[in-house]
């Protein structure tokens, strides 16, 4: 059996994404601990799937005229003494730096193929709005590493999806997050199996 990798789960809203890994850690499917959930937005409804399950939570907002180094260092210290080995972004929405201890540690699923619609302001329906509107017959999502960039980092893997000529944008969504839901939980297990090294901009993923 593989040890659990100890991970800590950023989270800004419905916390779907959380939802999942609680779920996939349940049933055995997925070897991580999920030792901490911090929130940006104290509404957030994915708190409440945290407390449901037994994991604390935090709330760390981004307010007006904070440095970013000081929101970097109010996310990532309680990470740290969690003792996450991992920081998963699920559905967080807010842009925060990377600690250099925390290079190639985080990481983020992205709801298009990377480097087709990411970057800033690239989010939630915005993301499957833009895909309908350039007519583009493959999208699908993207599970890489968080850097200091908008949706830059080291691509882990991508999976895709077939756009319908029926699909609206919340169509797209619903099929798009179901390959989420497979990706996301894949690659933390080669995390937790430590199959995966980065080299530059490439990922390896050892057999």
């Amino acid at each position: 059996m593989t040890k659990p990798l100890p991970i800590a789960v950023l989270i800004s809203g419905g916390g779907t994404t959380l939802r999942n890994l609680i779920r996939q850690c349940a049933s055995g499917q997925l070897s991580v601990s999920i030792q901490l959930v911090i929130s940006s937005n104290p509404a957030a409804a994915g708190l409440q799937f945290a407390a449901d399950a037994g994991i604390a939570t935090q709330v760390v907002e981004r307010r007006p005229g904070v440095a970013p180094e000081s929101f970097r260092d109010a996310i990532f210290e309680p990470c740290r003494t969690a003792g996450a080995e991992i920081v998963v972004m699920g559905g967080f929405l807010k842009h925060v730096l990377i600690p250099p201890d925390f290079e190639n540690r985080v990481v983020n699923i992205h709801p298009s193929l990377i480097p087709a619609f990411c970057g800033k302001g690239f989010y939630g329906l915005r993301v499957h709005e833009a895909v309908l509107e350039y007519g583009a017959r493959l999208t699908g999502c993207t599970v890489h590493f968080v850097d200091n960039q908008y949706d830059h980092g080291p691509i882990i893997s991508q999976h895709a999806v077939p756009v319908s000529s029926s699909d609206d944008a919340e169509t797209l969504q619903q099929r798009v997050f179901a390959a989420e839901c497979q990706a996301l939980p894949a690659a933390l297990q080669l995390l937790a199996e430590q199959r995966i090294s980065v080299e530059n901009r490439t990922v390896h993923i050892a057999e």
